[in-house]
């Protein structure tokens, strides 16, 4: 189990545990968090679970791929360095305690 902390743009936060393998869009919409959508069900095709990842462990995560980068085209909110995509975004001991803040609007 992976810990990931998700703040809602109201400030709200939800700190849980998720089954490594599990991608961090699927662990907030398991969990209630409001502000991921997840419209395409992960398969990098909507740009709904557009979030910030703590810009302190960009490091610790995978380079986005082509097309991840090509929908962070196409978030509703601000595009920013550490913009990602949760849905590309698999738990692992490695993301253990990442902190993701969302953004207030996904469409």
């Amino acid at each position: 189990m992976t810990q990931i902390t998700y703040v809602e743009a109201s400030g709200q936060s939800t700190t849980v545990d998720l089954p490594d393998g599990w991608n961090l869009m699927q662990g907030a919409i398991a969990n209630g968090v409001e502000g991921i959508l997840g419209e395409c069900g992960g398969s990098c095709a909507c740009a709904t679970c557009h979030c910030y990842v703590d810009e302190a462990r960009l490091g610790d995560l995978p380079p986005a791929s082509a097309s991840e980068l090509d929908m962070l085209e196409n978030v509703a909110a601000e595009r920013r360095t550490n913009s990602r995509l949760a849905c590309q975004l698999k738990a692992s001991p490695a993301l253990a305690g990442l902190i993701l803040n969302l953004p207030a609007i996904q469409e």
